[in-house]
């Protein structure tokens, strides 16, 4: 193992850049080397972030990256871009996006979802979705780590193990989603102008988020059979946070209190969830600024419905986080490194 990894990260000045930034400045094992974006070009990235406190390199272009000084790239930019770098790189270059270019298996589905087209299919099959509690043995054989996004985080955290047991009804899973303003990104900035946005709730890509594809296809994966979700998310008037409100019908001789005591055991070594005590309510204040998800499992109006709550910080377990924890896995380091 190197002494320290040598680190691109692309897409420095957005909400997402400018976490990983924070973690990984103070990361024992990581050394920046290069915070790369299109714009302010030559800037100290202090100016974005009065909390990033170490000497760093100032902003530059990608073209600037000498590729043999570095041994990984982290890319959080607009979808479309990362695969354009994946191209480019050499092959002994890891590639960590928090894009939704390498999340969906079918390029035919990011179009569709995403509205641009994939240019990088033949690397889609040499890419891993990993949202490291799940993948931790295979993370460390690819140089393509696609991070999923924030609600499917919050989602399949605590669905993924029901499924796996079959301990759910499939065609009737209902999920609520509610997120901070800063899960839509730097543009949504000039909507805060709007004294309206800020005192309301709203609803978006009702039906057809681009979110929802990647869920079922994660889902349907671990059941071998075809998995619809009914998911809504939401904008909230906060920064920052992600609430899952999950509705599900259990299987017969299941309830709410077996089906909290099944993920306690199955996430007692998942040292970034935890599941709160049963039939409790919980919020984001507990999970803020930190990679935690956590979870609480609570009655239903029926004997066979639950009810999921699932909170994670958006841009850190929901993003930068779960990249640094995908970092460390794939590295062979501490999980928990950094973080």
């Amino acid at each position: 193992m190197k002494e320290s990894l040598k680190i691109a990260i692309a897409g420095a000045t957005g909400y997402v850049g400018l976490e990983l930034i924070k973690i990984l400045s103070k990361h024992p094992k990581a050394e920046i080397k290069y915070l790369c974006a299109t714009k302010s070009i030559g800037k100290n990235i202090k100016k974005f972030d009065i909390q990033i406190k170490k000497k760093l390199p100032k902003i530059s272009s990608l073209e600037k990256i000498q590729w043999d000084k570095i041994d990984l790239i982290f890319t959080a930019l607009p979808n479309g871009e990362a695969q354009k770098i994946a191209r480019q790189i050499p092959k002994n270059i890891k590639l960590i996006d928090l894009s939704g270019d390498f999340r969906l298996n079918n390029h035919n589905v990011y179009k569709k979802y995403y509205k641009i087209k994939h240019n990088c299919k033949s690397l889609i099959k040499k890419s891993i979705y990993s949202i490291t509690e799940f993948s931790r043995k295979e993370l460390p054989n690819y140089n393509i780590i696609s991070c999923p996004g924030c609600y499917p985080t919050s989602v399949q955290l605590p669905l993924i193990p029901l499924i796996k047991k079959k301990l759910i009804n499939i065609n009737r899973i209902v999920i609520d989603s509610k997120s901070g303003y800063s899960g839509a990104g730097r543009k949504i900035e000039k909507k805060l102008k709007d004294k309206i946005f800020l005192r309301s709730i709203s609803a978006y890509a009702v039906g057809n988020h681009r979110h929802t594809p990647e869920i079922n296809q994660e889902l349907s994966k671990i059941y071998n059979q075809k998995i619809n979700v009914n998911f809504t998310p939401h904008i909230i008037p906060v920064s920052r946070g992600i609430l899952s409100t999950i509705y599900l019908d259990v299987a017969k001789n299941y309830n709410a209190k077996k089906i909290y005591m099944f993920l306690k055991n199955y996430h007692k070594k998942n040292i970034f969830v935890k599941i709160s005590k049963f039939n409790t309510s919980i919020g984001t204040s507990n999970v803020l600024h930190t990679n935690i998800c956590k979870i609480s499992v609570c009655k239903g109006s029926e004997k066979n419905k639950i009810i999921i709550l699932s909170a994670i910080d958006n841009l850190i377990k929901g993003a930068s986080g779960q990249a640094v924890q995908n970092m460390n896995v794939a590295y062979g380091l501490k999980e928990n490194l950094g973080l």
